[in-house]
C-alpha cells in the first residue's frame, strides 16, 4: 500500500504525517501538491491523505477553500471508485466540506483551540491515547444523521476516559455523542479529529497510533 499526503498551503501536520507513514510504519509515501490533479501513481488499494493545519488560512470555513483545489476533485474521484482517503484533523473538516464524509466541524464548545492527549475508543472498546490539536473539532449531525451513523457502523472513533468509558467529561469539544472519527457507507473514507501520526514514536512514549491505522485496516501486515 502507498500514501500520497496532500499538502495545501496552510497544511502544518503534512511532514509529521509523512515521517510518521515512512520511517515509523514503513510505507511508500509521496508528497501530492494541491494544484496539480495526477494521482494515477496510485490504485484504490492505495490511499490518499490529508493532513491537519489550516489550509488556505481556514479562511470562510476550515476547508471550504481547499475542497475546490485541483488535487481534490481528483481525491473525490479517487474515493468514489472505491480508494482509501484518510483525513485528519484540517483534513476531516476539508472531506466534510467536500460531501465524501457527512456532518460539520463546529468551533469548540469553550470557544478555545485545544491541544492535548485525549483518549478515543474504537469498536474493539481499546481506550487509545492519541493527542489533539484544533479549534474547531466539534462534530456536528442532525438526530437522523446521527441515528444514520450509528446504524450503519459508521462511527468509528468516540472520546472517552483512560479506562475506556465514554462520557460528558472525557468529550474535549462538545461533538455530538462524542464523536472523535467517522467512516463513510463503503468504509473507504475516513476522517478524525486526533492525529494518529503524532503517536507512533517511542521518542514520544506513545505508539497508539499505530493502532489507529490498523484499526482502519491501513498498513495492518506492518502492525502487530
Amino acid at each position: 500500500m502507498k500514501f500520497g499526503v496532500v499538502v495545501f498551503p496552510g497544511s502544518n501536520c503534512d511532514r509529521d504525517m509523512y515521517d510518521a507513514l515512512e520511517q515509523d510504519l514503513g510505507a511508500e509515501v509521496r508528497f501530492l501538491w494541491h494544484k496539480d490533479s495526477d494521482i494515477s501513481a496510485f490504485s484504490t488499494e492505495d490511499c490518499i491523505v490529508l493532513p491537519g493545519g489550516f489550509s488556505y488560512g481556514d479562511y470562510l470555513r476550515c476547508g471550504a477553500i481547499a475542497r475546490f483545489s485541483p488535487m481534490m476533485k481528483s481525491v473525490i474521484q479517487f474515493a468514489n471508485q472505491g480508494g482509501k482517503v484518510l483525513g485528519v484533523c484540517n483534513g476531516f473538516q476539508i472531506l466534510c466540506e467536500s460531501g465524501l464524509l457527512p456532518g460539520v466541524l463546529l468551533q469548540n464548545m469553550n470557544r478555545q483551540f485545544i491541544c492535548k492527549n485525549v483518549y478515543i475508543r474504537s469498536a474493539s472498546g481499546e481506550a487509545l491515547k492519541i493527542p489533539i490539536a484544533h479549534g474547531e473539532g466539534r462534530y456536528h449531525a442532525d438526530e437522523q444523521l446521527l441515528d444514520e451513523l450509528e446504524a450503519n457502523g459508521q462511527v468509528i472513533f468516540r472520546y472517552c476516559d483512560a479506562a475506556g468509558s465514554v462520557t460528558a467529561a472525557a468529550n474535549p469539544n462538545g461533538a455530538a455523542r462524542n464523536i472523535a472519527g467517522i467512516q463513510n457507507k463503503a468504509g473507504n473514507v475516513f476522517g478524525m479529529m486526533p492525529h494518529p501520526e503524532r503517536a507512533t514514536s517511542a521518542a514520544l512514549s506513545n505508539l497508539d497510533g499505530f493502532k489507529v491505522f490498523a484499526q482502519l485496516g491501513l498498513l495492518p501486515e506492518l502492525v502487530s
